[in-house]
């Protein structure tokens, strides 16, 4: 699965929830609710880095990965907008 077809499942839980999905859940929770997951996420990367492997660290940073998919999505942005500011930042 990609990114973009992940964020496309995202969106389409946002705009038609389905009952029993965490990402329906996360969503219905707010903002604060799913910053909290991405800084949870971040540590956890931090502690499989030094010390969980590297299956550990794969896991973690798709853990993180769809948390700032949440995030970018419940605010009405996109991938498309980091890779814009990515794209800005290297010319």
């Amino acid at each position: 699965m990609t990114i973009d077809e992940l964020f496309e499942i995202i969106c389409d839980r946002r705009d038609h929830p389905t009952s029993g999905s965490y990402t329906v859940r996360l969503l219905e929770q707010g903002e604060d609710e799913i910053v909290k997951k991405v800084g949870e996420e971040a540590i956890e990367i931090v502690l499989a880095a030094k010390g969980q492997g590297d299956q550990r660290l794969i896991e973690e940073v798709a853990d993180l990965t769809y948390h700032v998919l949440v995030l970018l999505a419940a605010r009405g942005l996109s991938p498309a907008d980091i890779a814009a500011e990515l794209e800005r930042r290297h010319k």
